[in-house]
C-alpha cells in the first residue's frame, strides 16, 4: 500500500474536490471521525467545513493546515468498505491523528479503488501536530498495516519508481537519460496536449525541451524530435537525446496520435470555458505578470510564457493541473491572446474583457470567506516558488495521477463570487 501525504492551505479546496465525486456518484463518504451529523446522512461543503472551523481558528499561523491523504492499496487487493475504514482509522491513529476531525472518501471512478482523507494537522487547542520523519513514519505505518490486514507488500522497487515519477530532471545529478525518460514515459498518460508548443510548455516545468530535426536518410527526406535537458534558468545543457531512445510514443507520429486524441477528448470539454473564467478573473484582479502567475498557481494552474529577443510576449500556455490538460492562450478566445497580455504587462493597456453571462451563479448566497481552491496534486508536490521564478506550484500533493477530477462547477461559482467582491 501506498501512501500519499499532501498539506495545502485550502481545507474547501480538499472537501470540494472529493464531496463533487461523491455527488456524480464516483464516490462515497465511508467514514467521519468527530464530524457534525446531518439528519440525512449527505453533506455540503460547508457542513462539512464547519467540524474544522473552530481547530483553524484557535491556530491561524500554521499556513498548510490541511491533510490530504491517500491510501492505495495494491491494485490486486480486494478491500472491503469496512476493511478500507478499518485501515483509514488505524492509519491515522498511529500518524497521531486520531483525535483529529476527518473524513474517509472512497473513490470508485477507476478500476483501482483506494481512499481520500481530509483532516487538519492543529489540534483544539491550536497546536501543530508534529510532522517530523512523517514520510518515514508512514512508510513504517503502511508496511504494517499491510501484514495485519493481509495485503500485498509493496516491494523498494515499487517505492522507488513511484517517487522517481515527475520529477524535474536536474543535469547536476547525471544519468540524464533516465531522468528524461521518467517523464517523458508518463505525460501522455496524465495530460492532454495538442501541439508540439503545448507539450514543450509542459515539459518546461521538467526542465525538458524539444526539437524538430529534419534531414535526408538515402535520399528520402526525414523528420525526427529530440530532447534537450534544460538547466533552472531554462538554459539548455549537455547533449541532447534522440526520441527513437524514448519509444515510439515519445517520437513524433506518436505525439502527432497524441494530438488528435486530444482534440477529440477536448472538443467538448467543460474545462475550457472554466479555465477562461479562471483566467479572466486573475488577469483581471492583477496589475502584473507575476502577481497573475502566483494567482494562478494557488488554484492548480502553471503559466508558460514566450517572449522573442525584444521582450515583446508571443504566446501564453495555461497548464491546469486539475483537469490535466494544456491551453495555448489562442484557443481560450481572442480577448486572451499574447497581444492582450503584452499590452497589459509591456504596455500598461489594461484589457476589457466582458464579463460571460454564461456563469451566472445559480445560488444567491456565499460565503466568501471560504477557503481558497484546492492545490490537488502530487504529480508535482515536488515543485515550488523558491527555485522557479515563473511561479510553478508550490506543494502540491495528495492525490494520485489516477484519482484526480474536476470541480468546475464549485471553481466557477467561487470565481464568480470574487468578481462580484471586487466589483463592490
Amino acid at each position: 500500500m501506498i501512501a500519499k501525504i499532501g498539506r495545502s492551505s485550502s481545507l474547501y479546496g480538499a472537501l470540494a474536490y472529493n464531496n463533487l465525486k461523491v455527488e456524480k456518484e464516483k464516490g462515497q463518504i465511508l467514514f467521519t471521525n468527530k464530524i457534525i451529523e446531518t439528519t440525512n446522512g449527505t453533506y455540503s461543503i460547508t457542513q462539512l467545513a464547519d467540524s474544522f472551523e473552530p481547530y483553524l481558528i484557535a491556530n491561524r499561523n500554521t499556513e498548510k493546515h490541511t491533510l490530504h491523504i491517500s491510501l492505495n492499496p495494491n491494485p490486486k487487493d480486494v478491500v472491503n468498505d469496512d476493511k478500507f475504514i478499518e485501515i483509514a482509522q488505524e492509519y491515522m491513529q498511529k500518524m497521531g491523528y486520531s483525535e483529529q476531525p476527518f473524513i474517509v472518501f472512497k473513490h470508485n471512478d477507476i478500476d483501482r479503488n483506494h481512499i481520500h482523507i481530509v483532516s487538519v494537522c492543529v489540534d483544539e487547542n491550536g497546536r501543530k501536530i508534529s510532522d517530523k520523519f512523517e514520510k518515514m513514519r508512514s512508510m513504517n505505518v503502511c508496511r504494517e498495516l499491510e501484514k495485519h490486514h493481509g495485503l500485498i507488500p509493496t516491494t523498494d522497487k515499487e517505492r522507488k519508481e513511484n517517487d522517481k515519477i515527475f520529477r524535474p530532471i536536474n543535469y547536476k545529478a547525471g544519468d540524464v537519460k533516465s531522468q528524461i525518460a521518467s517523464v517523458v514515459h508518463h505525460l501522455q498518460n496524465y495530460y492532454q496536449f495538442q501541439t508540439l508548443g503545448e507539450y514543450n510548455a509542459l515539459l518546461s516545468l521538467f526542465n525538458i525541451t524539444t526539437e524538430k530535426v529534419e534531414g535526408e536518410l538515402r535520399g528520402m527526406p526525414q523528420q525526427g524530435l529530440l530532447y534537450i535537458p534544460l538547466s533552472k534558468k531554462s538554459e539548455r545543457v549537455g547533449h541532447p537525446f534522440k526520441a527513437s531512445l524514448f519509444g515510439k510514443s515519445a517520437g513524433l507520429s506518436g505525439l502527432e496520435l497524441h494530438f488528435e486524441n486530444s482534440k477529440t477528448k477536448l472538443k467538448k470539454h467543460p474545462v475550457k470555458q472554466t479555465l477562461k473564467s479562471v483566467v479572466t478573473i486573475a488577469l483581471q484582479s492583477t496589475d502584473n505578470e507575476q502577481t497573475f502567475k502566483r494567482k494562478l498557481a494557488e488554484q492548480g494552474i502553471n503559466v508558460v510564457v514566450r517572449r522573442n529577443d525584444t521582450d515583446r510576449i508571443y504566446g501564453i500556455t495555461f497548464i491546469d493541473h486539475n483537469s490535466r490538460t494544456v491551453w495555448n492562450c489562442s484557443r481560450l478566445g481572442k480577448e486572451l491572446s499574447a497581444n492582450t497580455f503584452n499590452d497589459y504587462w509591456n504596455n500598461n493597456i489594461k484589457p476589457e474583457i466582458k464579463e460571460s453571462t454564461e456563469l451566472q451563479p445559480k445560488l444567491s448566497t456565499f460565503n466568501d470567506a471560504e477557503l481558497p481552491v484546492e492545490e490537488s496534486h502530487h504529480l508535482f508536490d515536488f515543485l515550488s516558488t523558491d527555485n522557479h521564478e515563473d511561479g510553478l506550484i508550490e506543494a502540491l500533493g495528495g492525490l494520485l495521477p489516477e484519482a484526480k477530477g474536476e470541480n468546475y462547477e464549485e471553481q466557477r461559482f467561487i470565481n464568480l463570487m470574487k468578481i462580484k467582491k471586487m466589483k463592490k
